[in-house]
């Protein structure tokens, strides 16, 4: 496993893992919706209420799933890759 990982950080590509993050991104958008369609039948619930601590992280759950789901679907295994650092960087160069 070690040895696909090091090729996705050296940034070489690699079709089988290029469609199966991306997938993974599709699956997250998919469950970012759904749970943006829960959160809104939750709030919109009568009575009126103040939020719950299950709706809030019913939201929070939609904003990760939306959020990592984008980047995956986007970018893909990119998102692995090493950049390099600057050596003149402030906090790099202390260690």
């Amino acid at each position: 496993m070690s040895g696909n990982l090091e090729r996705l950080r050296k940034g070489e590509r690699w079709w089988a893992a290029e469609g199966v993050l991306r997938a993974g991104g599709l699956i997250l958008l998919a469950a970012g919706c759904r749970a943006i369609m829960l959160a809104e039948a939750l709030v919109s619930a009568p009575p009126q209420h103040a939020a719950t601590l299950a709706e809030f992280a019913v939201c929070a759950a939609a904003f990760a799933s939306l959020s990592c789901g984008l980047a995956l679907a986007i970018v893909g295994p990119g998102l692995l890759r090493q950049i390099p650092i600057p050596a003149r960087s402030a906090y790099f160069s202390r260690t």
